[in-house]
């Protein structure tokens, strides 16, 4: 469902390109909210190799139909060759704060023309 509410997950290689996603899904309404959790230390396995990297965490809260248009717009800004994006469904919360990401995560309402 469209109004379902969604945790994305994304990590960013420093605090700057973290800043600049967070503050462009939430301008663009395609988030209501994203934290910042810096210093998350990530070992993964990268073209062979493995690797220990300090990174910022993006954790993102959206709604399930705008999640196509915040996955366009975070790889079209994310620097990695691979970003990471995963949407784990909530399926509780405090409904007064559900009902907030639902208001903030919606498309804008189109602008008449003159």
């Amino acid at each position: 469902m469209p109004d379902d509410i969604l945790v994305c997950l994304s990590t960013c290689p420093d605090a700057a390109t973290a800043e600049a996603i967070a503050t462009a899904l939430v301008h663009e309404s395609l988030a209501a909210c994203v934290n910042q959790l810096p210093s998350v230390h990530s070992t993964y396995r990268w073209q062979g190799a493995v690797h220990t990297d300090e990174e910022v965490l993006l954790v993102i809260k959206t709604t399930a139909g705008r999640l196509p248009a915040l996955r366009e717009r975070l790889l079209a800004l994310h620097p990695y060759e691979l970003p990471e994006l995963i949407a784990l469904p909530v399926t509780d919360g405090h409904a007064p704060y559900l009902d907030w990401v639902r208001a903030h995560a919606a498309a804008p309402a189109p602008t008449p023309h003159s």
